[in-house]
């Protein structure tokens, strides 16, 4: 079958299709040993030859499945495979004998929680693109108190520098005279949103935690541990993302984190 190479580099777990995409462009891409570079081009996806440096990426083999798990992300970790500034990187949560598994969207260095990682290309870009209108939950400390008028600015949208933020669901967990705590729910794909949408508040995020992508919850998860999550869940999400995306009007391009 010919596809985009885009897609097949995605449906053979190596990457994202937004990553293969980014690859692509850099020119770090060939196939059948020439450097692809226009990200329209396509191949026979079963017996083209895709290499990434040094890297052959192999199609699936029949009866191999995909991996999906969660992992409870400490703080410290990018949520990238390599770093070139030497920070330590979320596969080393993971057990080698998952092989190559890559993050679902993003936490910065800063954030802990919930983060799923997989092999499965086109469940990661079915997962995180704000299309799908996927359901996250974060626990959010601040600095000061977060006053009644403030909640309902996230509630029902915060104005940051590229639009309006959509409306939120928050839960005032305590307030106090320095700090409070609360939990908020978004569902598109603005970078960094909650944070901006505190700062934009006038306050500081003092701690960011995921606790919660559509049906995966961190539960007792201790962190920097990771669990499998059932394919039964993962057939689940696809249906709600696919659901998502045929009923909903987000057409944000971005990450949330």
């Amino acid at each position: 079958m010919i596809e985009r190479l885009q897609k097949i580099m995605s449906e053979r777990g190596y990457c994202s299709r937004r990553k293969a995409e980014e690859l692509i462009q850099l020119g770090q891409v060939k196939v059948d040993g020439k450097i692809i570079t226009e990200l329209g081009s396509q191949f026979e996806s079963d017996t083209c030859v895709i290499t990434v440096g040094e890297t052959e990426i192999k199609p699936k083999q029949a009866g191999v499945g995909f991996h999906y798990i969660i992992v409870n992300k400490p703080l410290g970790f990018i949520t990238t495979l390599s770093d070139d500034q030497g920070r330590k990187t979320v596969d080393l949560l993971v057990p080698t004998a998952y092989g190559r598994l890559y993050p679902v969207g993003r936490l910065d260095i800063n954030s802990s929680g919930l983060l799923i990682m997989t092999d499965d290309g086109e469940f990661a870009n079915l997962v995180s693109h704000p299309s799908s209108g996927m359901e996250k939950t974060y626990r959010v400390t601040i600095d000061g108190i977060l006053t009644p008028s403030q909640r309902k600015q996230l509630e029902n949208g915060v104005k940051l520098d590229d639009g309006m933020t959509a409306p939120a669901q928050v839960k005032v967990i305590s307030l106090m005279e320095d700090q409070s705590v609360f939990e908020i729910t978004i569902h598109e794909g603005k970078n960094r949103e909650v944070r901006r949408m505190v700062e934009a508040l006038g306050h500081n995020t003092l701690s960011l935690v995921r606790t919660r992508i559509g049906p995966l919850t961190l539960g007792f998860l201790p962190r920097g541990a990771y669990d499998d999550i059932p394919l039964k869940t993962v057939e689940e999400m696809k249906d709600t993302c696919l659901y998502n995306r045929e009923h909903n009007t987000y057409k944000k391009d971005e990450v949330a984190d």
